[in-house]
């Protein structure tokens, strides 16, 4: 009779929990899970986007994407943008983020002040730095002719449109992860450092040995934001070059943009959009097991 009564409270402890829950796996799997399947079938169609007329392709075009250069060299673009949101990101984040957990004076108002361009919508952001950038009466412009440098003053033209771009999306997401980071040095105990600091331990030290060894599971929640976010991104580039110069600033999401709602390829959207879907869940899976098996060594 006991047993019978524990297992009706589990039941319906279990009956509880799946009733606030399932609103959010309602909408989860309509607009996550449904969408994602039925990009994969449109993957497989020739579809205009704007007629019920669908031909099955079956494959050919994820043979078509695959042998598009303007795809792969979308796809080069993410990847530097990867490189940059690890190696730019992630350093100048934690700086600020021990910067504003420090006992310094005025951390709440540089913490205000440091968080301000996440406050910003990306469009205005955008517009904003293409005035900076403007090579005639830009900002940038005027304070390069001021100090009589001579160098170019066009920066979003050229090579230099990609570092201009990478610039601001690390102004603008820098505050993002300061503020992840802070959370996590929240969580460091104050005990630790008073601790090491009388067995003699400098300054970095304590940093090395404590800081960074129990941030390590808000670095890897970083990381891997980084990483997926920068090989969906899509926001800023489209608002500041649209891929242009010549597609120097063309990105996957850009590219399937394009395609999609400008020439209305809709099924070959579908399948750049398929083949983001794969490349960010395996470059995740991947990033996820290597750190992991590393933690664990």
């Amino acid at each position: 009779m006991n047993q019978d009564s524990a297992s009706a409270k589990k039941l319906k402890k279990a009956g509880l929990v799946l009733l606030f829950v399932l609103p959010a796996l309602f909408f989860y799997g309509t607009f996550n899970l449904l969408g994602i399947a039925r990009t994969f079938y449109y993957s497989t169609m020739d579809w205009k986007g704007i007629s019920a007329n669908k031909v099955f392709l079956g494959l050919s075009n994820y043979i078509a994407v695959a042998k598009d250069m303007n795809f792969w060299n979308a796809l080069k673009n993410n990847m530097i943008l990867v490189i940059a949101s690890m190696f730019i990101q992630m350093p100048g984040a934690l700086l600020l983020a021990l910067l504003i957990n420090s006992k310094l004076r005025f951390t709440k108002f540089f913490r205000t002040v440091f968080f301000m361009p996440m406050l910003l919508s990306t469009v205005a952001t955008g517009i904003m730095w293409i005035l900076f950038y403007d090579p005639n009466f830009g900002l940038m412009a005027k304070v390069i002719r001021a100090l009589g440098l001579k160098m170019s003053t066009a920066f979003l033209q050229g090579s230099t449109a990609m570092p201009a771009i990478l610039f601001v999306i690390c102004w603008q997401f820098i505050p993002y992860y300061m503020i992840i980071f802070k959370a996590g040095l929240s969580n460091v105990p104050e005990e630790l450092y008073e601790a090491a600091k009388i067995d003699g331990a400098n300054t970095w030290q304590c940093f090395t040995n404590i800081t960074l060894p129990m941030i390590i599971p808000t670095m890897r929640t970083s990381a891997v934001l980084q990483l997926v976010g920068s090989l969906k991104y899509f926001d800023l580039f489209y608002v500041m070059m649209g891929g242009a110069p010549n597609t120097s600033t063309e990105l996957m999401a850009t590219y399937m943009y394009k395609k999609g709602f400008t020439e209305f390829q809709m099924g070959y959207a579908s399948t750049i959009a398929a083949y983001m879907f794969l490349i960010c869940f395996i470059f995740a899976c991947c990033f996820l097991y290597a750190t992991s098996r590393k933690g664990e060594n």
